[in-house]
Parts: C-alpha cells; structure tokens; sequence
C-alpha cells in the first residue's frame, strides 16, 4: 500500500517597486527663495555686519525610510558668481560671507564644494528623514567697510549640487539603492542702501554782556557726513520763538526776547531752511561736492545778535534750532 503522499505549497511572492516614501529622491528644480538684507543706510553698511538668509538654496529632498546618513553620504554645493558681491548702480560693491548654518561656523569658500553631509548640517536638518520636502538653507553676512553710494545691490548665485546618500537599506543594513545626481540652480541675493550722514554741529553760545552792543559774533562750524555720492542740501530752522515778520531767530527768557540770527560763512546771508537759504553740499568750505561717505565736509557759519534792538532785562536766553540735511 503506497503511502500518503504530503504535497505542500509554496507561495514566492517578489516584490517589485517600493512605496513613494521609500522612491523619494533629491531633485534641484532651480527655483530658489533669494535673500534680501532688506533696506539698511550706507552707514550702517560701512560699520555692522548684516544677516540674510535663504530657506531653500535649491536643493529638494524627500523623505526615505532612513534616519541616519552614512559617512559616505554627500550633498555637494559648490557656489559660483560672476561678480565678488553685490553690485550697487555706480559699481560699487558689497561683500559678504555665505555660511553652511546659522553661525560664524561653516563658512562656504565659493568655487569649492562645501559638504553638507560630512559637515553632519544635512542630518541635522532631517534632510531625507521626517514627513514632506527638505531644503537646504544657507545663512550670509554682509562684510563690514564697505564705502558705497545709495541704491539697489544684487548679485546672481550659481549653486551647482552634486548628491550621493543610501536612500533604501537592504539586509544586514546594506545598501540596497542609492539616490545620486546633479543639478544647478540660481540664487539672487540683494540689498538696498538708503542715504544717511552724520552730522557734528556744537552748540552756539554768545556769552554774557551787560548790553545789545557788548555780545560779539560766533564763527562755528557744521561738519557732516553723508553717503558717498549724494548731493544734498543743509538747512537750519527758525528755532523755537523767530518773528513772525522778517524771520529773525530770537531767543526767550520768561517773556522777554533776544533777536539773533545764524549766516551762512562769513557773509550776511541768512541761512534757513527752505528753497534757497539752505546750503548746497557743492557750498560746503571743507570738500565741497557730493558727499564722500568716510570723509567730513565742513560748513562755515556765523552767528550775531541783532545789535538794533532795545537791550532786554537780564537773564539767560535760549532758543533751539534743528539742522536738517536733505537729500
């Protein structure tokens, strides 16, 4: 009698394919969010270091069914320009220094590839772990010195990506498919330089007489500093108390005034506020011109009290005027 016979089957199954999350991969679609330092005054541009920064360099990765990056995992960004930093209308320039993180650390060197695996950013940032698209960010700051006239600045990035990272782990935590490949994408960064000075003017003080005829006149100076290359004029208010007819400046004590003005130079022209009483920088006695962003120019003026007027009771007199520059 012939035995049982025990046929068993057996089922192989191969899959083939693996789910989107396992496929996802790096692309550089070349569209990049551009960094702006935004608007910042020429002299704050000479003088402080200034941040910008940008979320997405060009690189987009998404997410796999691995956590860790293996040291031999790489994103390459190698960054390139035309120019040596932003360019502003008349040529000037603006340099600064482009950073792999939200620190002095990592500094990128353009023209050399900068390792964004190695340097252990990329894990940092969950690049091709987590849920949804990753991007790469890069960080900047602007190099102080730099003596430049008002307007926009820009300047055009070329990052150049190259990647090779494990995306799929196979047995024994083997390699079973690595995600590779290259790409460029452009990144504008830009700022806008205001026009700005600083100004040095000391008080005015005619000291004290016992009448109108014993006050002498006070020569004085305004020295300003104004972006380079800027034309501009400077003016002087009518102070706190001027008379209503004829416009001369008068200081107060109580109730009692002290007529008085301030002349441009030497001369006996008023110097004001508006239309033509107020300076032109092409005036000024020390550099005369445009302005020269590092270097003073100097304005000459003096100051008198008016000699025919009835000498007022004693006390101190004051009045309060604001120099104003225009541009």
């Amino acid at each position: 009698m012939r035995g049982k016979e025990w046929i068993v089957g057996w089922l192989v199954l191969v899959g083939l394919g693996f789910s989107t999350q396992v496929m996802a991969a790096c692309s550089v679609p070349g569209t990049t969010s551009p960094a702006s330092f935004g608007t910042i005054s020429s002299m704050t541009v000479r003088t402080a270091a200034q941040t910008s920064s940008t979320s997405n360099a060009g690189l987009n990765c998404g997410p796999t069914l691995i956590s860790l990056l293996a040291a031999s995992d790489h994103f390459y960004a190698t960054i390139t320009s035309a120019t040596t930093g932003m360019v502003g209308p008349t040529g000037d320039v603006i340099g600064y220094t482009i950073y792999g993180n939200n620190s002095a650390s990592y500094p990128i060197t353009r023209g050399t590839q900068f390792d964004f695996g190695a340097t252990g950013i990329a894990q940092n940032l969950g690049l091709v772990s987590g849920p949804g698209t990753k991007t790469l960010p890069l960080y900047l700051s602007s190099i102080t010195g730099s003596n430049v006239a008002a307007g926009l600045y820009t300047e055009t990035l070329t990052i150049a990506w190259v990647w090779n990272y494990c995306s799929v782990l196979g047995v024994g935590s083997l390699c079973a498919i690595r995600d590779s490949g290259t790409g460029t994408a452009s990144l504008t960064v830009s700022m806008t330089v205001s026009n700005d000075c600083q100004i040095t003017a000391p008080n005015i003080s005619f000291g004290s007489a016992p009448v109108i005829s014993g006050f002498s006149s006070v020569n004085g100076q305004a020295t300003i500093t104004c972006t380079k290359g800027s034309a501009y004029t400077v003016g002087i208010s009518d102070g706190q108390n001027p008379v209503s007819v004829g416009g001369q400046r008068r200081m107060i004590s109580g109730s009692n005034f002290l007529n008085y003005d301030i002349f441009k130079s030497a001369t006996s022209t008023r110097w004001g506020s508006v239309t033509t009483a107020r300076r032109a920088s092409s005036t000024a006695e020390v550099n005369p011109g445009n302005g020269l962003g590092t270097g003073s120019q100097v304005f000459n003026y003096n100051a008198a009290i008016y000699t025919n007027q009835t000498t007022p009771p004693a006390g101190t007199y004051v009045d309060n005027v604001v120099l104003d520059v225009g541009f």
